[in-house]
């Protein structure tokens, strides 16, 4: 995935907080946020209006609006939101709003999980970012962060919510994995979507229930053999129903029974493999480290 060349120094500090917002109405990164939602737990009375969870690090899933519209109640909280990328600030910074509200700023995400920042180029691919809410004051930030925040760059996101991301995910929708999946190998993905087809207690299919005509995404947990973080047991995990929205993150791989059965301890009976191989031989399969239900509105 190519990482999206830097615009910051293209712009004119003088013009910047004149075009801003008009910039962002008409950008085509122009998308809105959802809350990716896990399990069960609501906030307080300020945030009422949008569905919040707590996920099973311990972040909470907002909308971007609530954060935007009460920042002050999410001051110090880790939170997880879905969002496309509206604009690449710097290497180590983005924006992302809601599309439904466009009267919304956008918000500053600060890239501080060590990992470099590799956006999409094109437009319509989300990413899933999780990390503390702070207000933006970079001379705080930059000694904190041992980060440069260049003043002519940053000086519209002052004191303005920002999130200080300890990780972003790509986060495709199921149908946009199934349509061009060579371009997700290899790469951790947050997915959501509707359970169609339960296999077994480790393994089911989610499919993107606004596309129609788009291919079910396998999805399995399978413990890795050697050098990875263990995963759930199948009595740890959730109990899932057919037409359930959820919330999945984990790695694509391409469906090749000998490689998958070399990386991990797979569970499958030899039916349940059968009939696996027959339907889902060289498509994309999800190996997942985390699912939870969804707080995604469908």
């Amino acid at each position: 995935m190519a990482q999206l060349n830097s615009q910051a120094s293209d712009f004119d500090p003088g013009l910047r907080a004149l075009s801003r917002q008009s910039n962002y109405k008409s950008r085509r990164f122009y998308r809105g946020a959802l809350a990716l939602g896990l399990i069960a737990g609501l906030m307080g009375a300020c945030a009422e209006t949008a569905p919040q969870r707590e996920t099973s690090d311990g972040s909470t899933n907002v909308q971007t609006e609530e954060v935007a519209d009460n920042t002050e109640s999410y001051i110090g909280q880790v939170v997880t939101i879905r969002s496309e990328p509206i604009e690449k600030v710097s290497d180590t910074s983005f924006t992302v709003s809601d599309q439904r509200l466009l009267s919304n700023e956008p918000i500053l995400v600060i890239n501080a999980s060590g990992t470099p920042l590799l956006l999409p180029e094109d437009g319509g691919i989300e990413v899933q970012v999780t990390g503390e809410v702070r207000n933006f004051v970079s001379a705080e930030l930059a000694q904190e962060l041992n980060l440069i925040f260049d003043p002519a760059t940053y000086e519209d996101y002052e004191d303005q919510p920002v999130i200080i991301a300890q990780s972003v995910t790509l986060a495709p929708e199921p149908g946009e994995i199934s349509a061009n999946p060579e371009r997700y190998y290899g790469e951790t993905l947050a997915v959501t979507g509707e359970v169609n087809d339960v296999r077994n207690e480790t393994t089911f299919t989610i499919e993107e229930n606004r596309l129609l005509g788009a291919n079910d995404l396998l999805i399995v947990y399978a413990t890795p053999r050697t050098g990875a973080q263990p995963q759930p047991t199948a009595a740890q995990l959730p109990t899932l129903t057919e037409d359930e929205q959820v919330a999945v993150v984990g790695v694509l791989r391409p469906f090749v029974v000998s490689e998958l059965e070399r990386d991990y301890d797979l569970t499958w009976d030899a039916e349940v493999q059968r009939q696996l191989e027959a339907d889902y031989s060289d498509r994309p399969i999800l190996v997942a480290t985390e699912i939870a239900p969804s707080a995604i509105p469908d």
